[in-house]
């Protein structure tokens, strides 16, 4: 089956979603199978797309008009594309710079091992990050026990590692030290920042 995802940036009425779900009609999607949402891709929620993923099942393929309505960011599609091959879900692109991405050809599953590899490669580099801070941190003196405060270094690796949407809070929090209280206090669960967070960032001091 083919499930389909549409979205446009603005919901004033300046866009409308009408070409992307006629591409998606035309390339086999039905109408009652395309999810739709008006939010910008980087910072809106999106229940469109959250039901989109919900929904689909193995042996289904996503079909979108162009690669970025999907993502928020090169990290978030790449993400979203390696989940949907560990799913068995195929992914299509029907036109833009992503249109050589189909999984019912060879080409295209060449492509999404591609994207799968780069996956691998992130997660790895934050683990990698992760690791090495901790080794930074105990040369400095922090061998054991939980740090009284969030500082900017633990911040900063508690941001790379809670990006990964496979990342579990209680072990972030324990590979780094501090309470997953101490760790919501700073960070959203996708590894952006709260106030807090960008206040200590921006200061000189410890928080």
């Amino acid at each position: 089956m083919l499930i389909g995802y549409a979205r446009v940036s603005k919901s004033d009425g300046s866009q409308t979603l009408d070409l992307q779900q006629d591409a998606l009609i035309k390339a086999g999607v039905e109408p009652e199978y395309i999810y739709k949402d008006l939010a910008s891709g980087r910072k809106d929620a999106r229940p469109g797309l959250d039901a989109c993923l919900k929904a689909l099942q193995p042996g289904n393929t996503l079909v979108v008009w162009k690669l970025d309505r999907l993502g928020r960011d090169l990290k978030h599609l790449i993400n979203l594309v390696d989940d949907l091959r560990k799913r068995d879900i195929g992914f299509k692109v029907l036109t833009g710079h992503g249109a050589q991405i189909n999984t019912t050809t060879a080409n295209g599953r060449l492509v999404f091992g591609i994207f799968a590899a780069l996956a691998e490669f992130e997660r790895e580099l934050i683990i990698e990050r992760t690791r090495a801070g901790l080794v930074a941190a105990r040369a400095r003196g922090r061998n054991g026990g939980r740090p009284r405060k969030m500082d900017k270094h633990t911040l900063k690796m508690a941001m790379a590692a809670m990006s990964d949407p496979k990342s579990v809070a209680a072990e972030v929090a324990k590979r780094l030290g501090i309470t997953t209280t101490t760790l919501y206090m700073y960070v959203n669960g996708d590894g952006s920042l709260k106030e807090a967070g960008s206040k200590l960032l921006k200061s000189g001091d410890m928080a």
